[in-house]
């Protein structure tokens, strides 16, 4: 299960990871295919159970973020285990992992740059009147979002073209919670330019 926000996207992308006895990370566990045309590798932490064809057995698990954040870890005891599948006997331990990251987009969020409470106001209010309208005419919610993407558009142009002129990626990617790669899509998507020079 992978997990990201609407606003930061594949910038932080959540997940339940593993870890082992020896404190180390394992690798994917790579499944076969039936027919022998290949197969699949696969991170998935209900796969580490220690069972024969599957991965290695779990200690811990805890949660991790594409941007290399890691959460606690959250031990996993074999007497607590004893023959009941990870799944099962690991789900709590998932659910708090999950948490931690929930914790650590809100952290991303609160790092970014701050919006003023104007802005911010308007932006809840037009989401409740967008709300609103999609529960009387569809079409009208549909041509309103239609407007805001337009509006986002023409507003963002010069701002990009400022923050590419004006700060180094670093700077533009802690700015709006990003990596260095979705900052420079972002910035090339609304100043209309390739991402690629």
């Amino acid at each position: 299960m992978r997990r990201t926000t609407d606003e930061f996207g594949p910038c932080h992308t959540g997940a339940v990871g593993v870890v082992l006895d020896d404190g180390t990370v394992p690798r994917s566990v790579y499944f076969d295919a039936s027919s022998g045309g290949g197969g699949q590798a696969v991170s998935q932490w209900t796969v580490y159970d220690g069972q024969p064809q599957q991965g290695p057995r779990a200690a811990a698990l805890r949660a991790v973020c594409s941007c290399g954040w890691n959460g606690r870890e959250q031990h996993l005891g074999r007497e607590e285990i004893g023959d009941q599948d990870l799944q099962t006997a690991g789900a709590g331990a998932a659910d708090i992992c999950m948490r931690d990251w929930d914790e650590h987009t809100v952290e991303v969020e609160r790092s970014a740059v701050t919006l003023p409470e104007a802005v911010t106001g308007l932006l809840a209010q037009l989401e409740v009147e967008v709300e609103k309208l999609a529960k009387s005419s569809p079409l009208a919610a549909i041509r309103a979002a239609r407007r805001l993407e337009v509006l986002a558009v023409q507003s963002a142009y010069w701002p990009a073209r400022d923050a590419r002129r004006d700060a180094d990626l670093g700077q533009v990617a802690a700015a709006l919670g990003l990596d260095e790669r979705g900052a420079r899509a972002l910035l090339a998507r609304f100043g209309r330019w390739s991402p690629y020079h």
